[in-house]
């Protein structure tokens, strides 16, 4: 595992994040696999399948390489049925949100509305935020600011009582500045959801439209993105979707709810979107490829920290086979994974449910990432 995936894993620990993974043998052709194409890839119907069985209730990929595209599903689509999740199916994308966010604010800043190095405190004043915190070290985690996570509950019982509660981004913020700052601004990096909620207040303070409304007129209308949203406090999942768990201990007892419904106003703009695995690669070829940002600024969104191998809302990963960006998320019951070479030519996009299984999901999410780095991006 290189430096920046290390890394990487740390903070997905700290974010709660648990996800899948799998080693397999390419080539074996496996029943209860679904795909969504004529294409007869055994590799990758071998990859979900051996993805899902890590402990998921389900996993659907989509893949672009030098063969076209393939997409495929395997596991199910709910516990208790035998029906397989959709290709095509919808799901809380996490923080892959921060992606769509960060380019917006890019935007902004090539349109001389923001200024990337500039105090967040000329824009927010209302927060008395250190005036040394820039814009930039929003989007690049360095801030130092304390994440509001900790002060809201997000685990157990507690969590399932309050899943329909809906916060405000402003008492998101209020709460994480009422914590001690993590170390002095631009001198550290640690990621930290507050961040991007501070962003998406950005957004809404200089266009005078919600961060979601600016991300659905600036990115999805004309990429037509139409599985794409920002739900708000919406709790259900439109269209076709996967159902996912969170399973939890309570009283020396292990339970498994059904968590597809949930108001995710606790994430707002750092982590809420509803998306697919085709929007999502749409999404992501567009923005590598030059069409969402002028080429400064893109340069800027790929200039990794070295400490957090994170550049402006997207990770810049070393490999065995050079570099690749990537957007990593995870939310309660769902995991994903968005991954591309620098050019483009390899992409892979999964999506994950969780059910009712005690492995260990978090360390299966980063082998999966793995494995599909190694055998998808880099072709071994």
């Amino acid at each position: 595992m290189t430096t920046s995936a290390s890394t990487a894993k740390k903070m997905f620990r700290r974010a709660g994040v648990t996800a899948l993974a799998a080693a397999l043998l390419a080539g074996v052709a496996l029943p209860g696999v679904a795909a969504a194409d004529g294409q007869d890839r055994p590799d990758l119907r071998a990859m979900v399948q051996e993805i899902a069985a890590s402990g998921f209730a389900g996993a659907q990929l989509r893949v672009h390489d030098r063969r076209g595209e393939w997409t495929g599903s395997a596991g199910v689509r709910e516990l208790g049925s035998a029906a397989k999740p959709p290709t095509n199916g919808r799901f809380r994308i996490g923080s892959n949100t921060k992606t769509f966010v960060s380019t917006v604010v890019l935007q902004l800043v090539g349109e001389g509305r923001l200024g990337l190095d500039s105090p967040v405190t000329g824009y927010l004043p209302e927060f008395g935020l250190d005036p040394r915190i820039t814009v930039r070290m929003l989007l690049q985690h360095t801030s130092g600011i304390a994440d509001y996570t900790g002060s809201i509950p997000l685990g157990g019982q507690e969590f399932l009582d309050n899943r329909f509660h809906t916060y405000r981004p402003e008492e998101l913020v209020r709460f994480g500045l009422a914590l001690p700052p993590l170390f002095a601004p631009g001198t550290d990096w640690s990621y930290t959801n507050i961040n991007y909620v501070l962003a998406g207040l950005l957004i809404k303070k200089v266009t005078g439209r919600s961060y979601g409304e600016e991300i659905d007129r600036r990115i999805l209308k004309p990429l037509k993105l139409w599985e794409t949203e920002a739900p708000g406090t919406r709790p259900g999942i439109s269209g076709p979707h996967a159902h996912g768990y969170y399973r939890y201990e309570v009283a020396g007892q292990w339970k498994t709810v059904d968590i597809t419904r949930q108001n995710p106003s606790w994430a707002s703009s750092a982590g809420d979107l509803i998306s697919t695995t085709e929007d999502l690669h749409t999404f992501f070829s567009a923005l590598l490829g030059g069409k969402l940002l002028p080429a400064p600024l893109l340069a800027e969104m790929r200039k990794p920290h070295p400490k957090g191998a994170y550049g402006l809302g997207l990770y810049v990963q070393e490999t065995s086979c050079g570099t690749v960006l990537k957007g990593m998320g995870g939310f309660h019951g769902y995991g994903t994974l968005m991954a591309s070479t620098p050019d483009g030519s390899r992409t892979y996009e999964l999506s994950m449910t969780y059910g009712d299984s005690d492995a260990d999901l978090g360390k299966a999410y980063y082998a999966a990432d793995g494995m599909l780095t190694d055998k998808v991006l880099c072709g071994k």
